[in-house]
């Protein structure tokens, strides 16, 4: 365990200036929001934001100096960015989509570099590189899905690249090409699982998006059904906070441990969405509707193709900012995290479905749990029990000629050691053979990461 703490040596040297490329995004929101506290490490930050669009009213209140610039646009990146002669730390966390995930390297490439072209010769005082990607790098682009054979699970940080174009690699490739032409020039990479926070400038949000179909239902008196299928309604699912992202960021650019790697980053508690689904409806006060398997699966996109007038009329009524449904919902996210309609070509157990369905708790840190005042708790023990005593039920419940055997096997031993023999009890009899009602198997590395495979 180690603690992540402001050091009184942090302010003798020059100022840390930090560049947020993507200042309105998820994270690059979160960011806005704690690097410039007082307690921040590394701190006190002098921060820039930049975005292509103004300044949105929401983001207004953050001591950000705010630049508008298109950093696909080399020309107007270096009239906006090369006067800045004071950054030290570049914190990457936008993205732009293309057709293809070539033209996605291409542009998101491009752009990276745009910045470092005007950022580099002109802020001699530049140290770090933060680049947000995520856990595509491990299972390919959306393209890829079915096509490129991904990383078995658990993720580790340094297995090899994907034989197939990945623009999160294209990112690497350009920060570490950086490095070597600027010595003393160190960079981090952090992949997150699905991301939950606050940000309508965001191409998936799932967060947002469910919060807003949620709204429409109380709107429109109508109960709130989950919008997947069943396999999304029973399966755990870890997401990464946008808050707990920045902070890991954060501490990868004022410690010495956290440069020149990758990491993983995850909450490390996990949830089902049918138990959030009941808190939705209770945040949003509308009526709660289980699950039900028999009915008609209809996409979210589906279901909010004519809102768009319902959403002008929820804004109008509620005094909120002015925005229209498609600025501020990905339903097209929601249905690829609820649909899961390409897994059904996989047999059990999928490796594709490691991004929706598969999850980490890892004991390192890139799975502790970061608090706003600087210090880490660990839960992943907790995490692990509830997961274990639900396991070891449905085990003996669809096994039952394997009970005898399973229970002298749980009777020692700690919860990690349980949790790896199960693995290796359950593969032993054949996994084919086990009933697909089987919910959970539990995969356990020697570093301690616990992945939670869930499948109907």
């Amino acid at each position: 365990m180690f603690c992540l703490e402001k050091k009184p040596e942090e302010n003798s040297g020059p100022q840390n200036v930090a560049l947020i490329v993507g200042v309105t995004g998820i994270v690059g929101n979160s960011l806005a929001e704690i690097l410039p506290i007082s307690d921040t490490p590394g701190g006190p930050w002098k921060v820039y934001g930049v975005a292509r669009r103004p300044r949105p009213s929401w983001n207004a209140d953050h001591p950000v100096e705010y630049i508008q610039c298109d950093v696909s646009d080399a020309k107007q990146t270096q009239a906006k960015l090369s006067p800045l002669t004071d950054v030290t730390h570049i914190f990457w966390v936008t993205w732009a989509d293309r057709p293809t995930e070539a033209e996605c390297c291409d542009i998101n490439g491009t752009m990276f570099q745009n910045v470092l072209d005007a950022v580099l010769p002109n802020s001699p005082n530049l140290t770090h590189i933060c680049i947000q990607t995520g856990h595509k790098h491990y299972i390919g682009p959306f393209e890829a899905f079915g096509k490129v054979k991904p990383h078995e699970t658990p993720f580790v940080e340094d297995v090899q690249r994907l034989d197939a174009p990945n623009f999160y690699y294209t990112l690497e490739d350009v920060a570490l090409d950086a490095c070597k032409k600027k010595p003393g020039l160190t960079w981090s990479v952090h992949r997150p699982a699905v991301i939950f926070g606050f940000s309508p400038h965001s191409m998936m949000n799932i967060l947002d998006s469910l919060c807003v179909y949620a709204a429409i239902c109380k709107h429109e008196k109508v109960p709130l059904k989950f919008p997947g299928k069943k396999a999304a309604w029973n399966c755990y699912f870890v997401a990464s906070d946008a808050d707990l992202i920045a902070e890991q960021q954060i501490w990868c650019s004022v410690d010495p441990n956290g440069k020149n790697e990758a990491f993983n980053c995850s909450n490390g508690d996990l949830f089902k969405w049918k138990h959030f689904w009941k808190i939705l409806a209770d945040k949003f006060e509308v009526e709660y509707e289980e699950f039900n398997e028999n009915q008609d699966y209809v996409s979210l996109v589906e279901r909010m193709k004519d809102k768009g007038p319902v959403w002008d009329e929820i804004v109008k009524q509620n005094n909120l900012t002015p925005t229209k449904l498609e600025q501020v919902s990905t339903f097209w996210f929601v249905d690829l995290m609820f649909g899961w309609e390409f897994l059904e070509q996989y047999p059990v157990p999928p490796s594709i479905q490691s991004h929706l369905q598969e999850y980490i708790l890892n004991d390192s840190a890139t799975s502790k749990k970061l608090k706003r005042n600087n210090s880490l708790e660990i839960s992943i023990n907790e995490a692990r029990q509830p997961i274990l005593e639900d396991t070891l039920q449905q085990i003996k419940k669809l096994l039952p000629q394997y009970e005898t055997k399973l229970s002298h096997i749980f009777q020692e031993g700690n919860q990690a050691n349980q949790l790896y023999i199960a693995q290796h009890f359950l593969y032993d009899i054949n996994p084919e053979n086990i009933p697909s009602m089987l919910a959970a198997a539990f995969h356990l590395s020697d570093s301690d990461i616990l992945v939670v495979s869930v499948f109907t």
